[in-house]
């Protein structure tokens, strides 16, 4: 509760604690206690008792437990192990900061606008243009030397911010005795509270530098695509963590003081410990790319740098008055961090898609920037320039549209058994994982269907018997000669020789086109988050593609295909197998579960005996 003195004041100098003002709140909380440091998210400690116990720092090299590619930079994972917790009313704490603007020295970007732009072409041609996957998150980082003391900075800081900024999901100064990071992060990763785990993809950004109107952002193809592509990133996730995957709430306009962005919600039922949940969920497509395996590969690829807690999260952990737990973590984004030297560091990076441009990529960081800029003095706080704005109901209209065409699957609320198959009911399935998570979610629709399912790596040595075999999505050339590669052209020709049902989704399905004598190239341009009407085998279909490769057609005795005007190859079948280019388990794929329904039960039927094959 807030003292009936006022603000209480902060000790100089200032011993471990936060202050955190959450979205909508009227005031600030205020937590104290000791730090330590732990080496994984499991060993994050959560005490009992009710209220928030933990506030844990979550660098970005954490991802390395999830077996992810990062530079270690060696930014430690401390937790705050909260002692005491009281609020303070929002006016009285930023009465009791200090008013006195911040001052920096040496400021600028560790990377020129021009290097960053080469970056960003370099990544658009020799990632996304090769198939390594549909978008990727590059940062560079604003440089500086504090003139004075650290903490009054972030001090002032923090109060410019509660001032100053609006729309964050976070407003926040944190201390630890070794680092101090002070920001206004717009984004919640992911949450946990009453058994309901939510996460919120946010992309597109609408720049308030009257360069375009509101109206023109909305209804901008690149912008429409870039927040699909992360939906789809964090419903695999939500696939994982959540029992019954996520249900999709949205989308809505975020206003901020300086730009604007697009958002969804995501919330299912769930019962995994939180920490669980946090590693399960390292780290968003919002500031890594998807695939999230493979962006983070490309990311140390091009970056070639550690970077410290951006991107990370600050995770907020505790129980309910049930002693059930509790978190609240948003990502690491829009934050300073500041030493107790005075070095001053705030990361910003640009979401990457086939449509970006370096010119459009460098403002983006720029705008970025700009609020945590403003509140540490680099910038002068400028009126943001926006052209006039249609009204809200046409706002609520334009973002309404996007869902248009999106899949009802993940937008609806789903009554178990609503959807089962009874030619699929009960069967069994194993889908191989080819390092894409697209497979869980694909996993819940065929349990939907009616299916039990089964979902391994592609490491796995020995593929176990199952009704129906699934070659999974993932990144990279289906001609590639290495492990992985290998690996999945040993499982479908097995499947093939052993007369065993199989289905093949994108790569899967290149693979399989490949065995069955179908050449592959790759596309002229990138199908990143593209979704397209298709004719699928005499039907009109709406699917969402992610492919850089395309199987061609060719006649094939007992291979039917589905294919457009100039050979390139959505779909095959034949007895005992069939093969997708797109992704029917994407959000994009309006009519994916359709298409499972109509390709699956054929498979099946009549029953063929599995073997076993490795």
């Amino acid at each position: 509760m807030s003292s009936p003195d006022g603000p209480e004041p902060i000790e100089e100098p200032m011993e471990p604690s936060a202050l955190l003002h959450r979205n909508g709140a009227d005031h600030v909380e205020v937590l104290r206690g000791d730090v330590v440091t732990v080496p994984t998210l499991a060993d994050i400690p959560l005490p009992a008792g009710s209220g928030p116990r933990t506030l844990a720092l979550i660098p970005y090299r954490q991802i390395a437990e999830r077996g992810f590619a990062c530079v270690d930079d060696g930014t430690p994972l401390e937790c705050l192990r909260i002692r005491t917790a009281h609020t303070v009313a929002t006016a009285d704490m930023i009465a009791s900061l200090p008013t006195t603007p911040p001052r920096l020295t040496g400021p600028g970007f560790d990377l020129s606008d021009e290097e960053y732009g080469k970056v960003v072409e370099t990544v658009l041609r020799d990632e996304i243009g090769r198939g390594e996957g549909a978008n990727f998150v590059i940062h560079r980082v604003f440089e500086a030397t504090v003139d004075g003391d650290p903490l009054e900075t972030a001090r002032a800081a923090f109060r410019n911010l509660l001032t100053g900024e609006h729309g964050a999901y976070w407003t926040f100064l944190v201390h630890t005795g070794t680092r101090t990071l002070v920001g206004a992060t717009p984004e919640r990763h992911v949450s946990v509270d009453d058994g309901l785990t939510m996460m919120n993809p946010i992309s597109g950004t609408f720049r308030h530098d009257g360069e375009r109107g509101l109206a023109e952002f909305l209804a901008d193809p690149k912008e429409t695509e870039e927040l699909a592509m992360v939906l789809d990133e964090e419903l695999k996730m939500m696939a994982v963590v959540a029992e019954h995957g996520g249900q999709v709430v949205g989308p809505y306009l975020k206003r901020m003081a300086h730009l604007s962005h697009t958002e969804y919600l995501l919330a299912g039922r769930g019962s995994r410990d939180a920490r669980d949940v946090l590693r399960e969920t390292m780290f968003a497509p919002t500031v890594t790319g998807s695939p999230v395996a493979n962006a983070c590969r490309v990311i140390a690829r091009h970056e070639r740098r550690g970077r410290g807690y951006y991107a990370g999260v600050l995770a907020l952990l505790g129980h309910d008055d049930e002693g059930r737990q509790t978190l609240d973590a948003p990502i690491l984004i829009r934050t300073a961090e500041i030493s107790p030297s005075g070095a001053l560091r705030v990361p910003v990076g640009a979401t990457l898609v086939r449509h970006s441009t370096p010119a459009g990529e460098i403002a983006e960081t720029h705008a970025k920037a700009a609020g945590v800029l403003a509140a540490l003095g680099a910038t002068r706080p400028r009126t943001p320039t926006v052209r006039p704005e249609p009204d809200e109901p046409a706002i609520q209209a334009a973002l309404a549209s996007r869902n248009d065409s999106l899949a009802r699957f993940w937008l609806d609320q789903r009554t178990p058994g609503a959807l089962t198959i009874p030619a699929l009911d009960g069967r069994s399935a194993v889908i191989i994982n080819a390092e894409d998570a697209f497979t869980a979610m694909l996993a819940h629709q065929l349990r939907a269907l009616g299916l039990t399912v089964t979902v391994l790596p592609w490491t796995v040595p020995v593929v176990p018997a199952a009704d129906l075999l699934i070659v999974g999505p993932g990144p990279g050339d289906p001609a590639a000669d290495d492990d992985r590669m290998n690996a999945l052209r040993a499982v479908v020709a097995g499947a093939l020789a052993d007369r065993r049902p199989l289905l093949g989704v994108c790569l899967g399905h290149q693979l399989l086109s490949a065995a069955l004598g179908l050449p592959l190239r790759r596309r002229r341009a990138p199908y990143q988050g593209l979704a397209r009407d298709i004719d699928l085998f005499g039907a009109r279909r709406r699917v969402g593609f992610y492919s850089s490769f395309t199987a061609l057609a060719a006649e094939i005795p007992g291979v039917e295909i589905a294919a457009d005007a100039d050979g390139t190859v959505h779909a095959l079948r034949g007895d005992g197998f069939a093969g997708v280019q797109f992704h029917p388990e994407s959000v994009l794929s309006a009519d994916g579960i359709s298409v499972l329904s109509d390709l699956l039960p054929p498979l099946l039927s009549p029953v063929i005996s599995p073997a076993t094959s490795g």
